[in-house]
C-alpha cells in the first residue's frame, strides 16, 4: 500500500512539472522520472529492484499502456481480458487466471483505450461503443464501452508472437503432422483456394499466417482484414488493407466488401481475407472464382460441415440468391477446407482436412482427406492422438499437375 502511495505522489509531482506547452520526448520523460525516483530514495530507502519497477511503472502510466504494459511485454501471456478497470484476467500457458494488476480508476482505463484506438485512426465513444483495433505489435484489440458494457469499459487483447509461428513450430506443438503439413504446402504452391474454419481461439489466424509463408515470392498479394494481424514476410509485392469504422457522423466506413472489390482492380495474384463474418462472403467467393486462385480466408464454425452452412447464411445475408446457386458458387470457389479445434486440454489441433468435390443431392459433398484420431489422455490430462490420412486420395489434382508438383497418392 505504501508503494501505491509513493507511486501516486510521484505521478502527481511529475504531472505538475511537465511543461505541456511543448512536446517532451520519451528520453526526457524517462530522465525526469529517474531524477524524481532517485531524489525520493535519499529520503526513503528503495532497493535497486523497487526503483526500477517504480520508474517503469511511472513511465508506462504516461506513455505506455499503464498497468497493462508489463502484461503486454510478457511473451508467455497470450490473452489479456479486462472486464472492468479493477478486474483483469490473463491467459498464460493455456490457463486463465485473475491478475493482481488493476487500473487506478475507470477513467484511466478509458484514457488507455482512447490512446490505443487513436493510434490506428479509430474512434470509440457512446455513439460508437464497440470497436476493433490493434496494438503496434499487431496484437488484436476489442473494446466495448458503456452503456453496452454494464460495468464500465471492457477490453480484450489477443496477443501474437513477435515472429510468426511456422508450420515446423506447429508440428513441434502437435497441431498437425509432417505429412499433413507437406500436403498443405503443396496445395498453397499449386494455388488451391483454401478456407480455414474453427472456433474462437482455435488458432485460425496463426495457421493462415503459417500457410501464407509458402506463397511464391514472385506473386502479388493483397491482404484484407478488420484489424491487420497477418505477418507475411516472404512476399515483397504485398499490399495490406484494413477496414475503417464510420466517423461520429456515421460516414466514412470502409468495409471488407469495399476492400475486396477494390482489390480486384489492383492486379493481385492472390487475395487473403483475414476473416469473413457476413455479406462479404459473396465477394470473397466471387474473387476466388474470377482467376484469383490460391486465395485464402478464415471463418468461425464448429466443423467443416458447419462452416459450409455458415458460408451459405453469410452469402444469403448480402444477396437474394437461390440456395442451390450459392452452393454451386462455394463448390467452384473453394478447393479445400481445413478445420482447427481447441481441445479440452486447451491445445490447438488441425482436426479435419476436406476436399470439396461438387454437389450431390443438392448438398455440397466433402472428401475427407485427413482427420484427427484421438488415442486417449496422458497422466497430465493432455489429449493423445494425431491427424491421420483417411486413405482417400485428392480427386482434383489438375492444379498440382499444372504446377509441376508430384501427384499426391
Amino acid at each position: 500500500m505504501l508503494q501505491d502511495d509513493i507511486f501516486t505522489g510521484l505521478k502527481q509531482l511529475i504531472k505538475e512539472k511537465l511543461d505541456l506547452s511543448y512536446s517532451v520526448t520519451d528520453q526526457q520523460l524517462m530522465e525526469m522520472i529517474e531524477h524524481e525516483v532517485f531524489q525520493l530514495s535519499f529520503d526513503q530507502y528503495q532497493t535497486a529492484g523497487s526503483k526500477r519497477t517504480l520508474i517503469l511503472k511511472l513511465f508506462h502510466s504516461f506513455r505506455g499502456l499503464d498497468v497493462l504494459q508489463p502484461l503486454v511485454d510478457n511473451t508467455a501471456i497470450t490473452e489479456i481480458m479486462i472486464n472492468r478497470h479493477d478486474q483483469i484476467f490473463i491467459e498464460e500457458g493455456g490457463r486463465v487466471r485473475l491478475s493482481e494488476v488493476k487500473f487506478e480508476s475507470k477513467e484511466k482505463l478509458e484514457d488507455v483505450i482512447q490512446a490505443i484506438v487513436a493510434k490506428v485512426n479509430r474512434a470509440v465513444n457512446e455513439a460508437n461503443p464497440i470497436v476493433d483495433a490493434r496494438l503496434m505489435d499487431g496484437s488484436r484489440v476489442n473494446v466495448v464501452l458503456s452503456p453496452v458494457a454494464l460495468e464500465g469499459p471492457a477490453m480484450t487483447i489477443r496477443k501474437f508472437p513477435e515472429s510468426p509461428l511456422t508450420l515446423d513450430k506447429l508440428i513441434a506443438k502437435g497441431a498437425l503432422t509432417p505429412t499433413a503439413a507437406a500436403f498443405l504446402i503443396d496445395l498453397v504452391k499449386a494455388k488451391y483456394n483454401l478456407f480455414i474454419g474453427g472456433g474462437t481461439g482455435s488458432g485460425k489466424t496463426t495457421f493462415l499466417n503459417a500457410l501464407s509463408q509458402y506463397i511464391p515470392d514472385d506473386e502479388r498479394i493483397i491482404t484484407i482484414e478488420d484489424s491487420a494481424e497477418l505477418q507475411i514476410l516472404t512476399v515483397p509485392n504485398l499490399v495490406r488493407m484494413e477496414t475503417r469504422n464510420a466517423n461520429t457522423e456515421g460516414k466514412g466506413e470502409i468495409t471488407i466488401r469495399d476492400l475486396i472489390r477494390s482489390s480486384l482492380r489492383m492486379r493481385p495474384n492472390r487475395i487473403i481475407v483475414g476473416e469473413v463474418r457476413g455479406a462479404e462472403a459473396i465477394d470473397m467467393l466471387s474473387a476466388m472464382n474470377t482467376g484469383h486462385d490460391g486465395s485464402l480466408s478464415t471463418g468461425h464454425a464448429n466443423s467443416s460441415t458447419d462452416m459450409l452452412s455458415r458460408l451459405e447464411t453469410m452469402v444469403l445475408s448480402g444477396a437474394a440468391l437461390p440456395v442451390e446457386v450459392v452452393r454451386k458458387q462455394i463448390c467452384s470457389a473453394i478447393d479445400v477446407m481445413i478445420h482447427l479445434q481447441r481441445l479440452r486440454d486447451r491445445t490447438r489441433r488441425v482436426t479435419e482436412i476436406n476436399e470439396i468435390i461438387g454437389m450431390e443431392g443438392g448438398e455440397v459433398k466433402l472428401n475427407r482427406l485427413f482427420e484427427f484420431v484421438e488415442s486417449g489422455e496422458d497422466k497430465e490430462g493432455r489429449v493423445m492422438g494425431e491427424l491421420q490420412p483417411t486413405g482417400k486420395m485428392l480427386l482434383q489434382q489438375e492444379k498440382l499437375r499444372m504446377s509441376g508438383i508430384t501427384i499426391m497418392p
